[in-house]
Formats: C-alpha cells, sequence, structure tokens
C-alpha cells in the first residue's frame, strides 16, 4: 500500500523547508535508509531518509519550492499503484506530470493540462537526477575542513554520490597533513606521503608535491571580447537569507562602532601554559575561547549591552546566551551558547567548539541558531586589524575581534618598545546605547583580557 514521506520539522520554530536537490526519481526502488532529497532552512541543512520501502511513486515537490512542514513531498508504493486514487483518498492535490517522469502536486492550474497518464506507465525507471560528482553537505563540510577535494573521490552513496563515509575513507587512506597544510590545501586528494612526521603532508609538499610535474604554463591568447566571462548566481537558501537580514539590520538600527585595543601578553602566556596541559580539552582552549569567556564575565556588569530591543521595548536579559559567528560552506551562521555565563573556561570552549562543527557539518538544531542575546564575530585568524560588525537585530551589540598585532609603546623610562595588543570592534545600537555605556563595557572588556588570568580564577 502507498505511503506518504512528509516534510520533517527541523526545530521547533521552522515553519517550511527548501527542497534543493532530489536524490531519486520516480520508479526507483528505496528502503528505510534511502536519502531521498536535500533540504535546507534559512539556518541549516540535512538529508531526509524514506523511512519506508518500496518504490518511488511520485515527487509531490520540485527542487527549489518551499514546502511546510509535515507536508507530504514523496508518495512510496508498489509499482502500478494509482497515485491519483491514493492522493484523492488522503485529501491531497492531485499531482501534474513533469520533466522526466517526476510529479507535482497542482492546487489550480493556469492553463488545461491533459490528463495525467496511469502511474504504471509513470512509474518506469528513469535517469537519476543526482549528477555525476556530487557531493552531499556533510561530506562537503568535512573534505572543506580536511582540505580534500570531494568532487574527486569515488562515492558510494545513492547514484554514486560521494557521502561523509568516503570523505573519511580518503582521510584514512593517506598519511594526512599537518595543521599548516591543511590550512592552506586546496583540492587536496589523500593518498601520497608527504615528507612531514610520519609521512603527513606538508606546505612544502602542496607548494612542490614530489614526482609531479609542474605543468607548463598555458599559451598566450587573445584576450575575450569585453566583458570577458563571467558567472551569474541567484541568491538563494541561506545566502538570500544572510542578504535580507544584513539589509534589515542596517535599515531598522542606529549602528555605531567602537574600537580599542588591549595587552595581549596574558592571553598569550595563558594560552602557552594551557596548551601544555594534561587535560585535552583544557589543551584545546585558544585564545578565541578566552575572548569570549572575558567577553560574557565582562556583560554581567553591563546590562544595557546584553539585550534585545523590539516595538520600541528593550529587554535586558539576566543571562548571558552568546552568540558565536560561524563561517561555514554554506553561508555565516550563527549557533547560540545558552547560559554561557554559568560555563567553566573548560566547558565554554568544548561546547562552543561543537556548536561551531554542528554548524559547519550541516547537523546543527536550528533552535540553536536564534536566541543570542549578544554575539561574538572573530576575525582575528585571518589577520584583520579592524571591522566593523553588524548587529544581528534584535540585538543591540555585537564585538569583533581582530588579529594580535606589535604595536608602539612608551615605556616608563622614556624608551620606545613594542608589545602584543589585540584590538576589539563594537558595534551597538546607539538608539539604546549611548557612547559612554559602550566605552565603559569596552574599558571593562580590555581589563578582564589584560587580566586574563584573573578573570578566569573569577
Amino acid at each position: 500500500m502507498a505511503q506518504v514521506v512528509v516534510m520533517p520539522q527541523l526545530g521547533n520554530t521552522v515553519e517550511s523547508c527548501l527542497v534543493t536537490t532530489w536524490l531519486v526519481g520516480v520508479g526507483d526502488v528505496v528502503d528505510a535508509s534511502t536519502l531521498l532529497c536535500e533540504i535546507e532552512t534559512d539556518k541549516s541543512s540535512m538529508e531526509v531518509p524514506a523511512g519506508v520501502s518500496g518504490t518511488v511513486l511520485a515527487l509531490l515537490a520540485e527542487e527549489g519550492d518551499d514546502v511546510p512542514v509535515k507536508q507530504p513531498i514523496v508518495v512510496v508504493g508498489e509499482p502500478g499503484e494509482n497515485v491519483e486514487e491514493f492522493l484523492a483518498g488522503a485529501g491531497l492535490p492531485p499531482v501534474t506530470t513533469g520533466e522526466a517522469g517526476e510529479v507535482s502536486t497542482s492546487d489550480a492550474p493556469a492553463v488545461p493540462e491533459p490528463a495525467p497518464e496511469p502511474l504504471a506507465a509513470a512509474a518506469a525507471p528513469v535517469a537519476s537526477a543526482v549528477p555525476s560528482g556530487a557531493v552531499s553537505p556533510r561530506a562537503r563540510a568535512l573534505a572543506s575542513s580536511q582540505g580534500i577535494a570531494a568532487a574527486a573521490l569515488a562515492g558510494t552513496g545513492p547514484h554514486g554520490r560521494v557521502i561523509e563515509r568516503d570523505v573519511q575513507a580518503a582521510m584514512a587512506a593517506g598519511p594526512g597533513l599537518t595543521p599548516g597544510a591543511r590550512a592552506q590545501a586546496e583540492g587536496f586528494v589523500p593518498g601520497a606521503a608527504g615528507t612531514g612526521i610520519g609521512g603527513r603532508v606538508t606546505r612544502a609538499d602542496l607548494a612542490a608535491p614530489a614526482g609531479v610535474e609542474v605543468p607548463a604554463a598555458p599559451a598566450a591568447v587573445a584576450p575575450a571580447e569585453f566583458p570577458g566571462a563571467f558567472t551569474d548566481t541567484p541568491l538563494k537558501g541561506i545566502r538570500k537569507v544572510i542578504s535580507d537580514r544584513m539589509m534589515n539590520s542596517l535599515a531598522t538600527s542606529a549602528q555605531l562602532t567602537y574600537t580599542a585595543t588591549a595587552p595581549a601578553a596574558g592571553l598569550l602566556a595563558l594560552r602557552a601554559r594551557l596548551k601544555g596541559a594534561a587535560d585535552a580539552e583544557l589543551a584545546a582552549v585558544t585564545v578565541g575561547d578566552l575572548v569570549g569567556y572575558a567577553a560574557v564575565r565582562t556583560l554581567a556588569r553591563h546590562a544595557v549591552v546584553n539585550a534585545h530591543l523590539e516595538d520600541n521595548t528593550l529587554r535586558t536579559f539576566a543571562s548571558v546566551h552568546l552568540g558565536m559567528a560561524v563561517d561555514t560552506p554554506r553561508g555565516l551562521l550563527v549557533p547560540t551558547l545558552r547560559f554561557a555565563e554559568t560555563l567553566t573556561l573548560r566547558d565554554f570552549s568544548k561546547r562552543s567548539k561543537q556548536l561551531a562543527l554542528d554548524a559547519i557539518g550541516g547537523s546543527i538544531s536550528p533552535d540553536l541558531l536564534g536566541g543570542a542575546t549578544f554575539t561574538v564575530s572573530n576575525l582575528g585568524a585571518f589577520g584583520i586589524e579592524s571591522f566593523t560588525p553588524l548587529l544581528n537585530v534584535p540585538q543591540v551589540a555585537i564585538l569583533g575581534v581582530d588579529a594580535i598585532f606589535p604595536r608602539a609603546v612608551v615605556n616608563p623610562d622614556g624608551t620606545v618598545g613594542a608589545e602584543q595588543r589585540i584590538g576589539f570592534s563594537l558595534t551597538a545600537d546607539h538608539r539604546v546605547i549611548d557612547g559612554a555605556d559602550a566605552a565603559r563595557y569596552l574599558k571593562d572588556l580590555c581589563a578582564a583580557v589584560a587580566d586574563i588570568d584573573l578573570t578566569v580564577l573569577g
């Protein structure tokens, strides 16, 4: 008997999901673990398993459709079953034929269409909608973090699709990369031994791989006709949501950015001591973790900065729910570390890293991508000395963390020297946060960072 697979609900606040890619076609035989399609919300993405066994009788949505949660998207049953009768009996709209034998729902066609063919004819196997070399979001995220060219791998998923286990197998097949090589690797396919310890691939190996002939420079060609080659990429999915939210942020708030620097010697010294700790979780604490921890501790004394502004009402929060801007393959996401003020440094570091990994891998719950009361955006790793972060409205403040750089300093004896300092860029909504309020928060944050040992102990 035919059954429907419905659009899953990715979190309590999600009302609809976008069908981005169909992984099966009408006539394909599936089991409970077969992946039917990729879907995404404005915050996360996932693959939808069938959950039932049988033959795909109808696809009730097209790629690009925004489908309400719990609405049927696929009909699975026995070959030859009449989909029209099944849908009518279930109170669902009839289907209309589409390309490649796919079908979709239609409440009221704009023009008359021929009556749909019986499903027995439409259920014949069709060519897969999954192109050769397709890569799942989780596989793409893992490959990107390891510097692996996922599209070059042999896929073991449906229709030869590269899935997460294929990337894991590729990682296990080779000696791996050193951290420095991983940071700059693009399109690395494991397998070749490197010159590093244990055969790991180093940056030098990536720059000049042993035994690989460097291709000759292409012959000069005449310049193309103006304007030359270009690519148009429509904004959709998460990229479209980010675009709309950034424009809304600027249009609906009075944003002003304040900058300050703090001595970084204490940060660097504490990070060096923690790196040598026997406790692996403490050894993993980064400078970014220390700064985020200090930012949370400082918020306890500045309620107006830890707040939302909506409908001319300022809501200040007793707890800090810290938003952390994360760069993911699908765009900027901001997972929320809830009740951050209650965490120890070890837990703060561990939980923030897990949230970031879940966001990058596309497995994070949408419920954890909202509700932040204050956000930190760290671009220090990219060498940025100063920038203007945009508010994540309705929040009234966001902290930008800049790089650590040597700065000139006049010593007490009058001589000129240099010291390592870290920069901060605080963007605040001037409607509710005066310049003095922002300055006081930055002053206290700089003091907390300068004396980071006491901040952590406190």
